[in-house]
């Protein structure tokens, strides 16, 4: 079938809450699709394979970044906001992606780094020149102590100290991540407003809205008070792996202060101007649903929040996903979270989980239910496994830091396999800037698209039941609770009521069903229905949708 014609575009802009509930698929561009045999993925890339996205039935694209950047941490280190990286093509490239994405009925969300930009960014390379410029206060400079050394004790992410000398300055300038990407000063209201304008010229290029890089590392400690140590037992490594000593201060002032959420107000307001949403990504390891509840409560913040607690380095259990949302209902209960299993910073939960296929399908089916939006990631919806680096193959430099102990993102990070029928997984005709998977290559789209019992189809109609069903969109989550190894909790919405029980294990299940009358929903994702004892037999892995009789 020809996939492009058979999409219908379904793009809305009356519809103000279009962003509650909405299925996201993440594009990785240097890994998706090159177009110019460069080896590197590139805007019209993604523009080409646009079709496959929009036949998932998805609701929007994030971008990862592509803007102008010497790329120390491939594009997360910004050095021109508004123009696009020669590598991954032009300005003209992204008006012809965003055409084609509206045309097939998708919105588009960029991936907007505020919090730094790269050291070769013309304000930073201006306020390092001395401290009385008109950009000497864009970013966060500090004294030495009186022995030299730096300010206070804040870490870097990416390892060691917060703090990089600089000698014409005869000052410490802050990074939280690396020593190239220097924070900038959100104290300083030009800072906030320079940034308003670059968003506002992206909206005006027709984006749908921002996927917002660590949006509680905006604003920092005025004071630059110490961060206080956090006790072994109470370390929890979501934002930097357990090796890391990042991870062992309690980070009260380094990020997450309270003039972050006036910024965000602004932000906001430019928004609402446009029809457009936000998803903020929250790194906090002690309170993060507490701060995505805060950012994204009410309606004059962000829409929307990336959670990390499904990103967990365990497979979820049913009683551990069942504490997640009685925690988001105790401290973020008016906010919105988004969901994601994977992404661009962690292995691929096909083998972050040790989980089999059949495990992947139930757990696809599982987001499409839960309350929030999600996003997938691309190459999820084949099942992909996370690929294997040789370390003279390794591009990350938070990899090759901690090797091997932590062994970076590029095994999430490799090309989109397309095709069987090259090494490259018709990603490149030239020589990839990651090696393509072998163990990828059976997996590829038009492998996939060629098998009715392919992974493929079951996210399609996944998606497609959710889109289905306002209650799953929109509607409220009851109920939530875990017996054993199954997971089950209603969503309702107007007249509609859905009644949810997942089997999180690879043996069966048994479940009373809930009172009422129900009918069975949801036959062509494997759903189970009342047995002749009146119960609910799960095999491995298998959910359970009823509906509720009228």
């Amino acid at each position: 079938m020809n996939v492009a014609s058979a999409v219908q575009p379904t793009r809305d802009d009356t519809n103000t809450e279009w962003w509650r509930g909405a299925v996201i698929y993440q594009i990785y561009p240097r890994s998706f699709q090159d177009s110019n045999g460069d080896g590197i993925g590139d805007l019209l890339g993604i523009a080409q394979r646009l079709p496959h996205v929009a036949s998932l039935g998805v609701d929007a694209v994030w971008i990862s970044p592509f803007f102008t950047s010497p790329m120390k941490d491939f594009g997360y280190d910004v050095s021109d906001y508004c123009d696009v990286d020669p590598m991954f093509g032009s300005l003209a490239d992204f008006d012809i992606l965003i055409s084609t994405a509206h045309r097939l009925g998708l919105k588009v969300f960029i991936d907007l780094v505020l919090s730094h930009t790269s050291e070769e960014h013309p304000w930073f390379k201006l306020s390092r020149t001395s401290r009385d410029n008109e950009k000497a206060d864009w970013y966060v400079w500090a004294d030495p102590k009186p022995d030299g050394t730096p300010p206070n004790n804040w870490l870097s992410i990416f390892g060691g100290s917060a703090w990089q000398w600089d000698g014409t300055r005869m000052q410490y300038y802050m990074h939280n991540f690396l020593v190239e990407q220097p924070d900038l000063n959100f104290h300083c209201m030009d800072v906030q407003e320079a940034l308003l304008k670059i968003a506002r010229f992206w909206l005006g290029r027709g984006v749908d809205g921002f996927r917002l890089d660590t949006i509680n590392f905006y604003v920092h400690d005025k004071e630059l008070r110490d961060n206080p140590p956090l006790p072994e037992g109470e370390r929890n490594p979501i934002t930097a792996p357990a090796v890391n000593p990042y991870t062992w201060q309690n980070h009260l002032y380094d990020k997450t202060q309270p003039e972050n959420l006036e910024f965000l107000k602004k932000l906001r307001v430019l928004m609402n101007e446009y029809n457009a949403a936000a998803v903020g990504e929250v790194g906090e390891d002690l309170r993060g649903l507490e701060v995505l509840g805060e950012y994204t409560g009410g309606d004059d913040k962000i829409q929307m929040s990336y959670a990390f607690e499904l990103l967990s380095d365990k497979m979820p259990t049913a009683a551990y996903i069942a504490g997640v949302f009685e925690q988001v209902e105790a401290v973020a209960a008016q906010g919105w979270a988004c969901w994601a299993f994977s992404n661009h910073d962690v292995p691929r939960h096909l083998s972050r989980w040790k989980m089999s296929e059949a495990g992947a399908r139930c757990f696809n089916t599982l987001m499409m239910c839960l309350r929030g939006s999600c996003c997938i990631y691309q190459g999820e919806e084949l099942a992909l496994p996370e690929a294997e680096i040789a370390f003279d193959d390794l591009q990350d430099p938070y990899g090759k830091k901690f090797w091997p102990a932590f062994k970076g993102r590029d095994g999430c990070r490799t090309p989109m396999v397309w095709e069987p029928s090259n090494q490259n997984g018709g990603f490149s005709a030239g020589h990839p800037w990651l090696p393509v998977s072998h163990e990828h290559l059976n997996r590829a789209v038009s492998t996939q698209e060629q098998d009715p019992a392919a992974i493929l189809h079951h996210y399609r109609r996944a998606i497609a039941f959710r889109h289905a069903h306002r209650a799953l969109m929109t509607g409220e989550q009851t109920g939530m609770q875990a017996e054993g190894d199954v997971l089950t909790f209603t969503r309702s919405e107007g007249e509609e009521t859905i009644f949810c029980a997942f089997n999180l294990s690879p043996e069966p299940g048994l479940l009373a069903m809930p009172e009422g009358e129900w009918r069975q929903i949801g036959i062509e994702l494997g759903s189970a229905g009342p047995a002749p004892d009146g119960r609910l037999h799960l095999g491995p892995w298998q959910p359970a949708l009823l509906m509720k009789a009228a």
